[in-house]
């Protein structure tokens, strides 16, 4: 915008060189109107929490009943499993101890377990990484120990421990029974763990489910068999798929790579699939990463009825009463 203004000087004024002189005509300019502007708000966008993950390293190896041959290959597994971002390794049944047999003889010697379980301890610590470990807790005087799996936190410690509560006619010559869940929490996600021929009980995993937990750790001794394929070859995972799918939870399940094993270990997810597996071989050391996600969903067929069914209702829907074409069982 152009502002003119004009200068007009009084014929009353005494008279100046300038007085014969035109107009005097100033031109200004002028800063272009604006509006206020406006105060800036600032939009905060309400942060979106993560859904828990768990990253599992589950890892079977071919033990021995020597805790000196076992202990180096558990720590470099603690080592590989953080390598690759896992939060928790997970191994076999009595994977330290060895499995059995030998562990009731006199010679066996707790000494030297003792000593492996506390360098397990010491990596564990060094890696900051939780670990689910397979041993055996000898127990005081005549009795016989617990076939156990050792929770050890990040900080180095046990901080539970879960004792095999079935154990069969073989392991009842070596082991005493255990009477107890456990549960644990890691990144928010609630955890438990049971042993081999636990699986062979329906009603363990769907304790599990009540308890809430929502991944268990599951190990297993299927090795040194007098043939393979067998019975656990055909039947084991396929029961683990089937307890994980009608109590929607995720299974790490680990079997011992021993001469003539069933079976690999494997990953299952809630839908009851085997997301993925290890190796099936004998004698080799071998490592799977698998993340645990509770942000997925997955096909749930057991969700709408299963709440009523642990209650005692057996059935879905209303129950027709007093009809006699129902009632009669005998006729069509």
């Amino acid at each position: 915008m152009l502002v003119i203004v004009l200068v007009v000087y009084c014929l009353a004024v005494p008279a100046t060189a300038e007085d014969d002189a035109p107009f005097k005509v100033t031109v200004t300019k002028s800063e272009p109107k604006t509006k206020p502007a406006a105060a800036a708000v600032e939009k905060v966008k309400p942060k979106k929490k993560k859904a828990p993950r768990l990253r599992i390293a589950t890892v079977g190896f071919a033990e021995n009943w020597d805790p000196r041959h076992n202990g180096p290959i558990i720590r470099q597994a603690i080592a590989d499993a953080k390598k690759k971002r896992a939060d928790v390794v997970h191994f076999h049944e009595c994977a330290l101890s060895g499995y059995g047999g030998k562990l009731a003889e006199k010679d066996y010697d707790w000494d030297v377990l003792r000593e492996e379980t506390a360098l397990v301890l010491e990596k564990a610590k060094k890696h900051k990484i939780w670990v689910v470990l397979g041993s055996s807790h000898r127990l005081t005087g005549s009795n016989k120990p617990h076939n156990s799996l050792y929770i050890i936190a990040p900080e180095g410690k046990i901080v539970d421990r879960y004792d095999k509560r079935f154990c069969t006619g073989g392991d009842l010559k070596s082991y005493s029974p255990g009477d107890h869940f456990v549960t644990f929490t890691i990144n928010g996600i609630k955890c438990t763990a049971l042993i081999c021929y636990d699986v062979r009980f329906p009603e363990l995993y769907r304790e599990v489910y009540k308890i809430g937990a929502r991944v268990i750790f599951d190990s297993f001794h299927n090795a040194r068999a007098k043939k393979v394929p067998n019975n656990h070859t055909k039947i084991m995972r396929t029961m683990l798929q089937g307890h994980a799918a009608v109590n929607n939870v995720w299974i790490s399940a680990t079997n011992s790579a021993a001469k003539k094993t069933s079976w690999p270990g494997v990953f299952i997810t809630p839908d009851g699939m085997i997301a993925k597996e290890l190796p099936f071989e004998d004698d080799k050391t071998n490592l799977m990463v698998n993340t645990v996600n509770l942000k997925r969903r997955y096909k749930d067929a057991s969700a709408p009825y299963r709440d009523d069914s642990i209650a005692g209702k057996l059935n879905s829907g209303e129950v027709v009463k007093g009809d006699p074409r129902s009632e009669d069982r005998t006729s069509f």
